[in-house]
């Protein structure tokens, strides 16, 4: 399944940097002017997951393959990027094809490396971006809203559940509010046919200096209440400090990072709040030859969680072998789990749950 965030943000804030240490690779140019990044650069990174080798330990396998995610840096969006400035209408377009966004805030001071707005200042920086994917929202529910309203009135009931749909998102919008925020719980597969850039999930990354990598700032700190205020979430790194360790091997990243008082990489904090921001769950399949990870959203049942690994799998579903992550360590694998009774047979209308060790019957 195709899964992917869009690190956005205005120009000179660390976004290529991120991303270069997120991927290991510098095929994002990370320079010191706007711009840079003309191309959107996408990369697949493997999302940590510490239960991966405890698993594979038990069931003695050959390799560990994680999940993965897809992860995109696109060109930085200045003020009036709504109306074309700077690279705004290719911005727009590559953020429409991602599923969550992850903001990155320049909180860090540094004269050697310019600010596209003057002056450091998450929360205006923030303000910004979140402005100009309103107004383009905003243009767009105005633009097609009069034709849905003209068939409401002529009795079209798809037209009417637009409005009805429609209506509050677009006086959110009006009201300076991101789409997100009128958007219930129940209506956002609708919602999501819309194409509204405001109404996808974003996870603020704050991006500080080194010596506030561990504890953050008070930038970093205006945007935890800014997150909070919204109901999202934010996160410390330092994409300088990521940078490096992204050039270690393991036994050197982790005695590096415990020299910075950090128990892991800001960027395994990132991947991990990127999965889950876009509401994902990990199954996982153990045997000799692989424990891997799968990426399924929350809520999906058992039918389609097998077809993450195969369509036959889906087409010709039978039954799952079911066992809990924790009754899988406490049996010591499937045969003590099954001795146990904590291995159970689940139907097509089994929803599976996060850490679920499965076997799928099928037949096809």
């Amino acid at each position: 399944m195709g899964f992917n965030c869009g690190i956005v943000g205005l120009p000179n804030v660390g976004k290529s940097t991120l991303f270069n240490a997120l991927t290991a690779t510098v095929a994002a140019q990370a320079a010191n002017y706007p711009f840079c990044t003309i191309e959107p650069n996408m990369g697949r990174v493997a999302v940590p997951d510490p239960r991966l080798a405890v698993l594979a330990a038990i069931g003695k396998s050959a390799r560990i393959v994680p999940t993965t995610l897809e992860v995109v840096d696109i060109a930085g969006l200045v003020r009036g990027a709504s109306r074309g400035e700077g690279l705004g209408n290719q911005f727009l377009a590559n953020i429409r094809e991602v599923d969550a966004i992850l903001h990155v805030l320049r909180c860090f001071e540094d004269d050697d490396i310019a600010h596209v707005e003057g002056s450091v200042d998450p929360i205006r920086d923030a303000e910004t971006v979140e402005t100009e994917l309103m107004l383009v929202d905003l243009d767009s529910l105005e633009r097609r809203l009069p034709a849905l309203v003209k068939r409401a009135r002529g009795a079209d009931r798809e037209a009417q559940a637009q409005v009805a749909l429609i209506e509050p998102i677009l006086a959110a919008l009006q009201e300076g509010r991101p789409a997100r925020s009128a958007i219930a719980p129940a209506q956002a597969v609708a919602a999501r046919q819309l194409n509204l850039l405001t109404a996808k999930p974003v996870l603020y990354v704050c991006n500080v200096e080194e010596a506030h990598a561990a504890t953050g700032n008070a930038h970093a700190a205006r945007v935890a209440a800014r997150a909070a205020a919204e109901g999202a979430r934010s996160v410390i790194v330092s994409a300088a400090i990521e940078a490096e360790v992204s050039q270690l091997d393991a036994e050197e990243r982790a005695e590096f990072l415990a020299g910075l008082g950090l128990q892991d990489s800001g960027l395994d904090r990132v991947i991990r709040a990127g999965h889950d921001l876009l509401g994902l769950i990990t199954y996982f399949t153990v045997g000799p030859k692989e424990t891997r990870a799968w990426t399924i959203p929350a809520g999906t049942r058992a039918p389609g969680a097998a077809g993450a690994i195969h369509g036959d799998f889906e087409r010709g579903f039978i039954a799952a072998e079911t066992i809990a992550y924790a009754d899988y360590i406490a049996g010591k694998g499937e045969s003590g789990a099954r001795e146990a009774g904590r291995l159970r047979i689940e139907g097509r209308d089994y929803v599976v749950q996060d850490g679920d060790v499965l076997l799928f019957r099928f037949n096809v």
